[in-house]
């Protein structure tokens, strides 16, 4: 018999969505052909979390995503340090409970966290060849300043962003079209290699907890 599966998404900010919403989709995807038959995995649905109290936030995504025929919720948050433990202390871990304490009915209940050590943005770094062809550079790594391990570094975002300006800097001025970071967002998730992502121990906990959830289905 074929089955589906339809999987919602909420995240920190409005950049997270176009880096994740693809790595999320070929995550799934992955765990799908883990799978005994055929999983179907529906294109992935956006759910908008507005501003407040994270808890009650995630809660109303919750709700949102049993409306919307939602069976796998994934909930994005940065760790916004060198490790995710105070982020699922404060954050994951009494959402997830509060959300487990309410009617089936009313709310999607398998929940997937995402949290990337630091950021979204350490994520990025992992594929540090294809962060380079999508800049336009052949400098070496350690002249762009992105040499270490992707979640090494306490601002990867203006790790890149730096690597941005050393790449371009040398170009003459007819070629130096101005590149921000908001426009590699898309590429990269499109694109970023789940072999590299492997590497790092925020994905590696992402991709057992959507596992976790293709069990709970009844899937794996």
């Amino acid at each position: 018999m074929n089955r589906q599966v339809i999987v919602g998404f909420t995240t920190e900010g409005p950049t997270d969505v176009r880096f994740l919403e693809s790595v999320i989709q070929r995550t799934v995807e992955e765990v799908a052909f883990e799978c005994s038959g055929l999983v179907e995995v529906l294109p992935i649905q956006y759910i908008e979390k507005q501003n407040g109290n994270f808890v009650e936030l995630v809660k109303n995504c919750a709700r949102q995503a049993e409306s919307l025929g939602v069976m796998v919720l994934c909930v994005h948050v940065d760790a916004d340090a060198r490790t995710d433990a105070d982020t699922f202390d404060r954050k994951i871990d009494p959402a997830f409970t509060a959300i487990n304490n309410l009617p089936r009915e009313h709310v999607c209940k398998n929940l997937v966290a995402i949290v990337p050590v630091q950021m979204t943005e350490a994520w990025m770094l992992s594929d540090k060849d294809l962060l380079k062809e999508e800049i336009g550079t052949s400098k070496s790594n350690l002249e762009l300043g992105i040499h270490k391990l992707p979640e090494t570094y306490a601002a990867p975002k203006q790790a890149i962003e730096a690597a941005i300006r050393i790449a371009r800097q040398d170009l003459t001025r007819r070629r130096r079209r101005k590149l921000t970071i908001g426009e590699l967002y898309l590429p990269i998730g499109q694109r970023v290699s789940l072999n590299k992502l492997e590497k790092l121990s925020s994905y590696q906990k992402f991709k057992e907890a959507v596992r976790s959830a293709f069990q709970k289905l009844g899937y794996l």
